[in-house]
């Protein structure tokens, strides 16, 4: 039996192959999202949009056609050359290229405060997690002894049933040597 043959729980929607749970989740983050766009000020949508479109193909063939027809304008024999040297082409690439670079560190910024966001939510998840598989291995062993049934692995639940210290986890990772 493959994994499409499986009966789908209550909940699950053929058609996409997604439950309801997960739909709502991809909803509510899809909305946060949108949010935290519409939140952003009018500079950081505008470095934003700048940083988008310089990132983009179109960025690239619209600087070929413009630096191409300057360079070859200035450079055609018998055409008027406005910039012979093309000394103003290197200074308007060069202000372009202080400003494009501004933009960019602006918007890493912005994605290094998220990214640190998510990974703070992550590590929370994390432990919460921990904490409800340590509840639930010891409601398991408790189960497992009232009834009676013994494991060869018994010895390695007791210590796998103790709360992780989150402190003790981030002082030794911190003082770790990679």
């Amino acid at each position: 039996m493959t994994f499409r043959n499986l009966p789908r729980g209550r909940g699950n929607r053929p058609e996409d192959g997604l439950n309801s749970v997960l739909e709502r989740n991809i909803e509510l983050l899809t909305q946060r999202r949108r949010q935290q766009t519409m939140s952003l000020s009018r500079q950081d949508r505008i470095a934003l949009a700048i940083t988008r479109f310089a990132g983009s193909m179109a960025f690239i063939y619209l600087h070929i056609a413009l630096f191409g027809a300057w360079i070859a304008v200035n450079l055609w024999p018998g055409a008027p050359h406005f910039d012979p040297t093309l000394l103003h082409l290197a200074t308007a690439a060069s202000l372009e290229a202080i400003f494009l670079t501004t933009f960019v560190l602006i918007t890493q910024n912005r994605m290094s405060e998220a990214a640190q966001k998510r990974a703070e939510l992550d590590v929370h998840i994390g432990l919460l997690t921990e904490h409800e598989l340590t509840r639930l291995l010891a409601l398991n062993s408790a189960i497992a002894r009232h009834l009676g049934v013994s494991s060869e692995i018994d010895h390695e639940l007791e210590e796998l049933k103790r709360d992780v210290a989150p402190d003790a986890v981030m002082e030794k990772l911190e003082n770790a040597d990679f």
